[in-house]
């Protein structure tokens, strides 16, 4: 028996079962089945593009229709903000200020994350901040930049006795310098908000972060509240979740033995954001916008950004009331041949859904039955971005075991790259996922899906880790916008590269999109 009693008690105590956990340790053991790439999701083929008439269009209705909605923005934000320090802390730990120069340094490594740091130093969010501190306890000489200077920058930006920035949340890290004050990530999705996601000037957002930090984000929001609000004219309704522990995943060795901390105790990782289908699944509302906590821009694109978000949940609501109106005609009354042909129609071309070639030789009343099926579901309208060869998944036709298709958002750790044919399906790949989602959760009668039930197991995917510097295999979950929402009605829409602005390292704050002009 792998387990004993005080393991049992562990795996209870995390809210989940042994069953569970025996799961897991099977499909770390068998691996997983890769995704099957049919084609590239294109525009004319799987990506919808609108005219300026029809944006406009868009837009108006969703305005027109929002003040009787109910209305939640969902930010995933329970990232640390350490990954974006990683080239610092190489610095730090390598750089020997008494043997050599920062500049041999850059050179002989060539760190050109470095060089782009230092050359942009002074219009980092935090520069003014950091100086001041520095000034007022060092006596280094701050008038000329030297490599002195920059060091002393570096240290005090990272070490933990003075500013000790990557251990703060991604969401509470300066991001932008305005005229009188730095703000967060977290501020700038409320400012956000405001100017799409506010019905009768009440705004709802819904964080999800870790628990050790839910005293950080109230105090911030506390700070900011009435500044924000009187800005807006928006009042802000802002709630938190943390990863539950029940969707920690179990770690195994190279070998497959099971991972075990220095004391016994069974070793277990969060299993992504995959696992924000448990905080999802707990919201009510009949519009959600999905976006990640460090995608925002300075105020002066905001509207810009406001506008595609609009035009997203406007195609949202055309669609949900027409997929409304056919699931009603399905229940409620005699279904002629001419609604079954109308129904599938709509499906095909509007919501890109593709119906099986055999649909004609259905008996009429297993056509109506699977048009149920297929128009009973979540639906999403994702927004894409032209490729311009960020990293990321994107959007794609998949064929799962049944060979039946569908429009998927799939991450290119879900492809086999030894196989030519995938490999050369993921080159052709024009767009991809920056996660700007809209997402309508209730069927026609207002009741609310069991978001598990459209949740692909079979997306999950094995990663490889380290800890104490042993290779570990982990489980993570299907992906919240890849596998969990396998199963939803899926609509990709070409958006601006002006919504997609990530800061995966603190020199995308260099970015005209994080910068005040």
């Amino acid at each position: 028996m792998q387990f004993n009693q005080t393991d049992i008690d562990f795996i209870n105590k995390k809210g989940l079962t042994l069953k569970k956990v025996e799961q897991q340790l099977q499909l770390l053991k068998t691996g997983l089945p890769y995704i099957n790439l049919e084609r590239a999701a294109t525009v004319g083929d799987g990506v919808f593009k609108f005219s300026h008439e029809k944006k406009s269009a868009l837009i108006s209705s969703y305005d027109s229709k929002k003040e009787e909605l109910d209305i939640v923005k969902f930010v995933p934000a329970s990232g640390a903000a350490t990954r974006m320090f990683k080239f610092l802390f190489e610095f730090l730990k390598t750089y020997q200020p008494s043997k050599e120069s920062v500049n041999a340094f850059i050179n002989k490594n060539r760190a050109s994350d470095l060089s782009l740091f230092f050359i942009g130093l002074e219009k980092l969010p935090m520069y003014d901040t950091v100086i001041g501190y520095l000034a007022n306890n060092t006596d280094v000489d701050l008038k000329v930049t030297n490599d002195k200077k920059l060091f002393a920058f570096v240290k005090a930006v990272l070490e933990k006795d003075q500013f000790n920035f990557s251990n703060f949340p991604k969401g509470l890290l300066p991001f932008h310098k305005y005229k009188t004050h730095l703000s967060s990530a977290f501020e700038e999705h409320l400012f956000e908000a405001a100017l799409y996601a506010a019905p009768k000037g009440k705004a709802a957002l819904h964080f999800t972060i870790s628990e050790k930090h839910k005293d950080k984000f109230e105090e911030e929001f506390e700070r900011i509240q009435k500044i924000v609000e009187d800005k807006t004219n928006t009042s802000f309704d802002i709630t938190f979740s943390y990863q539950k522990e029940a969707t920690d995943t179990i770690a195994v060795t190279s070998k497959d033995e099971i991972v075990r901390e220095d004391n016994g105790q069974l070793y277990f990782r969060p299993s992504g954001h995959g696992a924000l289908i448990e905080n999802l699944n707990g919201l009510d509302a009949d519009i959600i916008f999905i976006k990640n906590i460090d995608n925002v821009v300075v105020y002066e694109f905001e509207t810009e950004v406001a506008k595609s978000k609009k035009m997203l949940a406007g195609l949202l609501i055309e669609i949900k009331e027409k997929a409304f109106e056919f699931a009603k005609i399905l229940d409620k009354r005699e279904v002629s041949d001419k609604d079954v042909v109308q129904i599938a129609e709509f499906l095909i071309t509007k919501m890109n859904v593709v119906i099986s070639s055999e649909f004609e030789k259905y008996s009429k009343q297993y056509q109506i039955e699977y048009l149920k099926n297929k128009l009973d579901r979540p639906i999403r309208v994702c927004g894409m971005v032209k490729n311009e060869g960020e990293p990321g998944g994107g959007p794609f036709w998949v064929k799962d075991e049944g060979a039946n298709l569908s429009l998927q958002i799939v991450e290119s750790a879900q492809i086999n790259k030894k196989s030519k044919i995938q490999k050369n399906i993921l080159k052709q790949a024009t767009h991809f996922n920056p996660v700007d989602l809209v997402c309508s959760i209730k069927n026609y009668k207002g009741e609310i899906y069991d978001l598990h039930k459209f949740v692909d197991p079979q997306t999950a995917f094995i990663t490889m880790k380290t800890k104490v510097g042993k290779a570990i295999k982990a489980l993570e979950l299907p992906g919240l916008w890849n596998g969990s929402m396998s199963n939803w009605n899926t609509i990709f829409v070409e958006v601006p590269l002006v919504t997609f602005n990530p800061v995966k390292t603190v020199n995308d704050l260099l970015k005209p999109t994080h910068q005040v002009s």
